[in-house]
């Protein structure tokens, strides 16, 4: 095409035809591809969402860099042992984790074995148990005066403790061991689908060229796997990070623990700040090694064979297939089946607790913070999504960036991150106020549930907007375009379009952020107010007092919200199979 002209007006010509072009790869992909540089409406809220994430982690450093007497104390006397512990408990716990979520998935994926089709959907179920409520039923169950020991006790005759050794569930190994039978699943969630994708093919040839199954395993589909092991653990490895209520009930003094006893017990906010800014290097670290490992897991994914939903999987014979059937069921038995058997048979003999008040007020916080959080993370969620697919600037994606930060951040931390900025705003309002009219306001937002809120938004602000994000992709950018060029605006697009045709992305988001806010422990006994209790906080203050059985009501309330995702993601798997 010719341009005739002057210069400035052909430059002008150019820059519109390449505004309203598309390119090749998103259309394939079902991706708005908007010339690079706008920015608009969409661009600042995406901007204000990010700077939403963003405060509660500026505060921690802030607080934590402003006092310098506390650090040679805690990097002398604290943050050693805890980081010591906090390794080891990380370490360990990824070895188990791993051991049972690939072995798991690559058995389901490529093997045949007697209930195979079960199993693979049931190693998804511990993902329901919270690790608080985990470590709570295996104090129990493993206790002197649970059935374990009980039974054991009566197969050998002994009479106190004294007559034998037992090992102690309160320990780092019984923290290892609770981690693991409730976090394996992120791993095995992550290397199955990978296996799937992978297919037979590359198997084929390698079993041609006279590899038997192990070297198969070992040699070709673990190192095309490994991406997918990477983003499992690293993932495994944050929720241990985020947890609380289990390592302070088992006796191990990890660094979330630190801050949280540092902050309350010894009320020292910038020495627990100071730890704070320690540990979120740690999370630092986790996160470019789980993003690095995502792209990796999509380059190797494009270069697999194409998934083979019909291929003949490895049928087992003889002791070979109940082994399978075994190692399959172990990690059910343990991180489902005993929690829910325990908490289950304490709630079985107090069905009158169903209608405690107690109870019902606690509940009634859960669904009313629950439901605040999901509205809140879905509208900073739909900005970020909606800003990604309409424009894409730099300065967008920089503030996606960032506001994913806040999955990786420890609740503990974020708590402490919401309250300094939270009492800051609070002590202004009511100073200005009191100075000019006489009345105090009092704690407005750091005293009431609109701190909670405010964490549990920062906290699962990622996974509502991967959730749309992902529900975006579906849409053809075609959908915009032929809105456009009826005579509909960009808002009436956004509104008789796209938003009646993300019903179900959006919904999916919302019941995700509900369940995962009803059952977050570490930031909301930080941030609740007084004499406001949740289901999780009830749970924890009666399991602290040595009270699981009176827990018990609230633990299975809270498991029966947690299986509704899980049951959801079991039969997204099985119709991918």
């Amino acid at each position: 095409m010719v341009v005739v002209g002057r210069p400035s007006r052909a430059r002008h010509l150019v820059s519109e035809a390449k505004g309203l072009s598309v390119e090749t790869s998103g259309e394939a992909t079902g991706y708005a591809r908007p010339a690079r540089g706008r920015f608009g409406i969409a661009s600042l809220a995406a901007i204000v969402a990010a700077v939403v994430v963003a405060m509660p982690i500026v505060a921690i450093f802030v607080i934590g860099l402003a006092e310098s007497g506390d650090w040679q104390h805690m990097l002398t006397n604290v943050v050693p042992r805890a980081t010591g512990r906090t390794l080891a408990l990380l370490v360990a716990t990824g070895v188990f984790t791993g051991l049972f979520g690939i072995g798991t998935a690559w058995l389901v994926a490529s093997c045949d074995f007697p209930l195979r089709r079960l199993l693979s959907s049931a190693l998804v179920l511990p993902l329901a148990i919270p690790s608080y409520l985990a470590a709570y039923a295996f104090g129990e169950f493993l206790d002197f005066t649970g059935p374990v020991q009980s039974a054991y006790r009566a197969l050998f005759g002994f009479q106190s403790a004294r007559d034998y050794s037992f090992p102690d569930i309160r320990s780092l190994g019984g923290a290892v061991l609770v981690m693991s039978a409730v976090l394996y699943p992120y791993v095995y969630l992550a290397c199955r689908s990978m296996f799937v994708m992978q297919g037979r093919a590359a198997a084929d040839v390698a079993r041609t060229l006279g590899a038997g199954p192990l070297r198969v395993f070992t040699r070709v589909q673990i190192p095309m796997a490994r991406p997918a092991i990477i983003v499992g653990l690293t993932l495994v490895m944050m929720e241990t990070l985020n947890d609380i209520g289990a390592v302070e009930y088992l006796g191990v003094n990890t660094l979330t623990f630190s801050i949280y006893d540092t902050w309350l017990n010894r009320g020292s906010l910038s020495g627990a700040a100071q730890i704070a800014c320690v540990m979120l290097v740690f999370v630092v670290g986790l996160l470019v090694v789980e993003r690095r490992a995502r792209r990796l897991q999509r380059f190797s994914s494009n270069k697999t064979t194409a998934v083979v939903p019909d291929a003949v999987r490895l049928k087992l014979t003889g002791a070979r297939r109940w082994a399978a059937t075994v190692f399959c069921s172990i990690p059910v038995l343990v991180g489902f089946v005993t929690p829910v058997a325990v908490l289950s048979s304490f709630a079985l003999h107090r069905l009158d607790d169903f209608a405690d008040t107690r109870l019902l007020k606690a509940f009634g916080h859960s669904i009313l913070v629950s439901s605040s959080a999901a509205v809140a993370t879905i509208l900073l969620a739909f900005m970020l999504a909606y800003a990604a697919r309409t424009e894409r600037t730099r300065l967008t994606a920089g503030a996606s960036r960032l506001a994913s930060l806040g999955y990786g951040v420890p609740g503990t931390i974020l708590g402490m991150g919401v309250l300094i900025p939270l009492a800051a705003i609070d002590n202004a309002v009511d100073g200005a106020l009191r100075s000019a009219f006489g009345v105090s306001t009092g704690l407005l937002l750091s005293g009431t549930g609109f701190a909670i809120v405010y964490a549990a938004t920062v906290r699962f602000l990622t996974m509502a907007e991967g959730t749309i994000d992902a529900g975006f992709h579906k849409l053809s950018p075609h959908l915009d375009m032929a809105a456009r060029a009826l005579g509909r605006t960009r808002f009436q697009t956004l509104k008789e379009v796209l938003l009646p045709n993300m019903r179900p992305a959006v919904l999916t988001a919302a019941l995700l952020v509900f369940i995962e806010t009803m059952k977050e422990l570490s930031a909301t006994i930080l941030l609740r107010p007084f004499n406001f209790n949740t289901l999780a906080t009830l749970v924890y203050e009666d399991a602290s007092r040595a009270k699981v059985q009176d827990a018990s009501v609230a633990a299975v309330i809270i498991i029966v919200a947690g299986l509704i995702p899980v049951v959801l993601v079991s039969r997204s798997l099985e119709n991918r199979g």
